[in-house]
């Protein structure tokens, strides 16, 4: 199953608007359909994990 930025947005929580300019960039995984932006399961779960934060050392 293939999603559009704005199905893939709605999934992320973030704007369609991020999410095209970064796959634009290639700065997210993504796939073209011919010319359609589309996004794979393993594409989200590839983006959030790229956003994934470490926990800050406590002193």
């Amino acid at each position: 199953m293939l999603f559009t930025a704005e199905q893939a947005a709605v999934i992320l929580q973030v704007r369609p608007s991020w999410l095209r300019r970064k796959a634009a960039a290639r700065a997210v995984p993504c796939r073209f359909v011919g010319k359609h932006l589309r996004f794979a399961r393993a594409d989200l779960e590839a983006i959030a994990e790229m956003s994934a934060r470490k926990p800050r050392k406590s002193s």
